[in-house]
């Protein structure tokens, strides 16, 4: 299977995407293989009416028409020219907790009996768009739908989410380490050593990994790479692109094919 990035068709069958800062929903066809790359969101696909393929970092392409990628797990993908939707969902929302909680393996194939009611939903929402849920529900229905058993009762450390609520309160992104230990009055050592443990990885690389987020609702916003790249802080338009490529496996321009909107969050963060 060549490797090559993921293209996006126009017209009627070209994406939609629903962004928040945190994450977004896209629906929509693609084709080709985004090569490897690894973000920090947990990555749900599921295929309305096809399969999608899978590699992890080692082992052969699987094919599903569900699959759920655990955040910072390295892996390529093939949509296979399928209609279907991307979630891509912060792990430290509460329903990211729960369902991160539930997942074992860095990539997970679902049963069609677990897809069921979101497949359902999801082509309502394609063929009647006006008689299905509204699209913060009908993500909170498809995520809530995969996760196991009730939701964890292990709450995070309250230094570190006290952190994590002052990054997504504040416009301005360069947040040193320094500064988010003071904010908890811990040592900076003592502070990343809490914060990879709680969050899974090092401060500057969520610092990073949020400023992509950030520049991924400018791009909606915006439609330029450059006024994304001022918006969240990056040096430069080529900085973003980087980043982008690196944890999305696909160029920020891709994006600019389909139409945008805007929703606030459909997840609260977890405590």
């Amino acid at each position: 299977m060549t490797e090559y990035s993921v293209e996006y068709p126009e017209g009627r069958d070209a994406p939609r995407w629903y962004l928040w800062d945190g994450g977004y929903l896209a629906v929509g066809r693609s084709k080709g293989v985004v090569p490897p790359h690894a973000h920090h969101a947990i990555q749900i696909v599921i295929s309305i009416d096809g399969m999608a393929s899978i590699r992890g970092s080692r082992g052969d392409w699987r094919s599903g028409r569900g699959i759920i990628v655990r955040p910072d797990a390295r892996h390529s993908y093939n949509g296979q020219g399928s209609l279907g939707a991307m979630l891509m969902l912060d792990p430290e929302s509460t329903e990211g907790t729960w369902l991160r909680a539930a997942l074992m393996e860095e990539i997970t194939l679902l049963p069609d009996a677990v897809l069921a009611s979101c497949v359902s939903e999801l082509r309502k929402f394609c063929e009647q768009p006006f008689a299905s849920l509204a699209v913060p529900a009908l993500i909170r229905h498809c995520v809530q739908a995969l996760c196991a058993g009730e939701p964890p009762t292990r709450q995070r450390d309250p230094r570190v989410t006290r952190v994590l609520n002052a990054i997504r309160e504040s416009a301005d992104l360069r947040m040193s380490l320094e500064a988010a230990a003071a904010i908890v009055h811990l040592s900076p050592s003592r502070f990343a050593h809490l914060f990879k443990q709680q969050v899974g990885l090092p401060f500057r690389r969520y610092m990073l990994w949020r400023k992509l987020t950030r520049a991924t609702l400018a791009i909606a916003r915006e439609r330029t790479i450059t006024a994304a790249a001022q918006a969240a802080d990056f040096a430069d338009a080529a900085h973003v692109t980087r980043t982008f490529h690196q944890m999305f496996g696909i160029p920020p321009s891709t994006m600019l094919r389909g139409d945008f909107f805007e929703i606030a969050s459909p997840f609260e963060l977890g405590r």
